[in-house]
C-alpha cells in the first residue's frame, strides 16, 4: 500500500524564503510548491523507486522534516536530477521541463527545425575534424524547399568546420548556413590520402515550428513475382493509427507476402500506437499479450497487458495483413517503442532485424503534471512544470526485455551505413532495403556483395542525439 507521509505539507509551511518562479500568467509560484510535486510524483511512479532511498515512503518522520529537505533544493530541476538512480548508467532517460505545453506538441510530433536529419561521420586521416551526411529530409519543411538530399556531405556551418567537439552548438541555432562539402578520394584507392574538402557552395536555413508525418515513406515492390509492402515509420506519434491502418489497407489490397518496416531512424513513442502496428503486422494473434508494462511496488496495481488488436480506437477494423515473418530496418537510432515492436513481436513470427545494435530501452515514461492524480485534469494553474519519468518495464510476452546494450541484428544481417552510399530511401537499391529484398529473392551472391561494397566509417553521432525528448515510449 503506497503511503506518502507529507500530504498536506503545503498548507502548514511558509514559502516566502524560496526561490520564485513566474508563469504565463504573472503569478508567482515558489520553488519548494513545484518541489512537492516533483517528490510526490517521482515517489508515486518513479520505476527505480527501491533505488532511489530519498524515494522511500518511510523517508521522513514528520512534516517538518520533509519541510526542511525540499527547501534544500532552489530548482526543482536539482531535485528531480538528485532523484534519478544512476542518470549515466541505468537511466538515461528521465527529465523534467518548465513548459509542458512544448512537451504535448513534441509528442505530436510538433518541434522547431529546418527539416534535416545527420548523421555525423569522423575526418577521414583527421582526428579533430567531423562531417555531417543528411540522412533525411523532411517534405514541406524549409530544406524540402531546397536542393539539399539524402547523402549530401555537409562540411561546416557558418564557414566554421564541425569538430567532434563543435557539432552541437554549430547546430544549435535558429538561422544558419550550411557549407556543403565532398568526398575527395583524390583519385586513388588508397584511404590515406582521403579528405573533405569545400564544395564551394552554401545554404541557408531557418527553423520553422513543423509537425511531422511519421509515415515517410510507403511503397509496394515487385520482387521476383512478390508484392513486398516497404513502410519507413518515424515516430510511433499517438493518433496515427487510421493513417497507418490506410497504408495498410493498400498492403492488404495489395495482397502483399512480406514487409520490410523501416525503422532505422525512429525514436519511438506511443505504446498504444506500438500495438495497433503490431496487430496490423500480424492480425491471427488479437487478444494476446503484445508487451507487459509492469511498475514499481507503489503502482504494482496498475501493471497492465497491451493485446494485440482487431478494432482501431474509432471502432474500424484493423487492416491486419497475417504475416508469420517481417523484415526490420533498425540501427543506434531506433530506440524505445521501436524496440518494443521487435521485441513484442519476436515470441509470435519471425522478425528479420537488419542493421546494427539499437539504443536499448524499453522502460516507459509518461507525464506527471501537477494535479491530484498526476494527469492534465486539475492542473496546477500557477505554473507549468511536468516530468517525464521513467515508470514501468516494457516485457514481452515471455517477460524478455531489451538489453541496455540494444538489440543485436540476426545473424548475417549486420549492417552499417555507409556516408558514402546511402542510396535512396524506398528504391530497391538502397543497401539496406536491397538485403531484405535479397533475402526473399534468396539471393546470397547479392547480399555478399552489399555486404562488402560497405565502408567502416566511424559514426560519431546523430540528430537523434540532439533531440532527446523526442520519441521514447509513452503511456498515454
Amino acid at each position: 500500500m503506497k503511503r506518502l507521509i507529507a500530504p498536506l505539507l503545503l498548507l502548514t509551511v511558509s514559502f516566502s524564503c524560496f526561490s520564485c518562479f513566474d508563469d504565463n500568467d504573472d503569478n508567482t509560484v515558489s520553488a519548494s510548491q513545484i518541489n512537492d510535486f516533483v517528490w510526490k510524483g517521482m515517489n508515486s511512479y518513479y520505476l527505480y523507486l527501491e533505488n532511489s532511498p530519498d524515494l522511500a515512503n518511510d523517508r521522513f518522520a514528520n512534516n517538518g522534516e520533509y519541510a526542511s529537505y525540499l527547501n534544500g533544493f532552489s530548482r526543482p530541476e536539482d531535485l528531480f536530477e538528485s532523484l534519478i538512480y544512476e542518470p549515466e548508467t541505468i537511466d538515461r532517460f528521465s527529465w523534467i521541463v518548465d513548459d509542458y505545453f512544448e512537451l504535448e506538441r513534441q509528442f505530436q510530433g510538433t518541434r522547431g527545425t529546418n527539416g534535416l536529419e545527420f548523421n555525423f561521420y569522423g575526418t577521414p586521416n583527421n582526428d579533430t575534424n567531423a562531417y555531417g551526411v543528411i540522412r533525411l529530409v523532411l517534405p514541406e519543411s524549409p530544406a524540402g524547399g531546397t536542393e539539399l538530399k539524402r547523402g549530401d556531405i555537409i562540411y561546416g556551418i557558418d564557414g566554421t568546420r564541425f569538430t567532434r567537439e563543435n557539432i552541437g552548438s554549430l547546430r544549435n541555432k535558429d538561422t544558419y548556413t550550411l557549407n556543403l562539402g565532398f568526398y575527395n578520394d583524390n583519385g586513388t584507392p588508397e584511404e590515406s590520402d582521403d579528405s573533405i574538402d569545400p564544395l564551394g557552395k552554401d545554404i541557408t536555413l531557418t527553423k520553422v515550428t513543423y509537425t511531422e508525418d511519421p509515415i515517410f515513406r510507403t511503397k509496394i515492390l515487385n520482387v521476383g513475382g512478390q508484392s513486398v509492402g516497404y513502410l519507413m515509420y518515424n515516430g510511433f506519434i499517438r493518433d496515427s493509427e487510421n493513417q497507418l491502418n490506410s497504408v495498410f489497407e493498400n498492403f492488404k489490397g495489395s495482397n502483399i507476402t512480406e514487409l520490410v518496416l523501416d525503422l532505422r531512424y525512429n525514436p519511438g513513442g506511443s505504446v498504444l500506437t506500438t500495438a495497433y502496428l503490431a496487430s496490423m503486422i500480424t492480425g491471427q494473434f488479437a487478444g494476446q499479450t503484445f508487451e507487459k508494462l509492469i511498475y514499481n511496488d507503489n503502482q504494482a496495481d496498475n501493471n497492465f497487458d497491451f493485446l494485440f488488436y482487431n478494432t482501431l480506437p474509432n471502432e474500424a477494423s484493423v487492416n491486419s495483413v497475417g504475416l508469420n515473418k517481417v523484415y526490420i530496418l533498425a540501427t543506434g537510432s531506433s530506440a524505445s517503442a521501436s524496440e518494443g515492436l521487435i521485441n513484442g513481436l519476436k515470441p509470435y513470427i519471425e522478425v528479420v532485424h537488419i542493421g546494427t545494435n539499437t539504443v536499448g530501452k524499453t522502460q516507459a515514461s509518461r507525464t506527471l503534471y501537477d494535479s491530484p492524480d498526476f494527469t492534465r485534469d486539475g492542473v496546477n494553474p500557477a505554473h507549468t512544470y511536468a516530468m517525464q519519468p521513467l515508470i514501468a518495464d516494457g516485457l514481452n510476452k515471455n517477460n524478455e526485455q531489451v538489453p541496455g546494450t540494444g538489440l543485436v541484428p540476426t545473424l548475417g544481417y549486420e549492417y552499417k551505413e555507409d556516408p558514402q552510399n546511402f542510396g535512396v530511401l524506398g528504391d530497391k537499391e538502397e543497401p539496406m532495403l536491397a538485403l531484405a529484398l535479397a533475402d526473399i529473392e534468396n539471393a546470397t551472391a547479392k547480399t555478399n556483395k552489399i555486404k562488402s561494397k560497405a565502408k567502416n566509417i566511424e559514426l560519431i553521432t546523430d540528430s537523434n542525439e540532439f533531440n532527446p525528448r523526442e520519441g521514447g515510449m509513452h503511456i498515454d
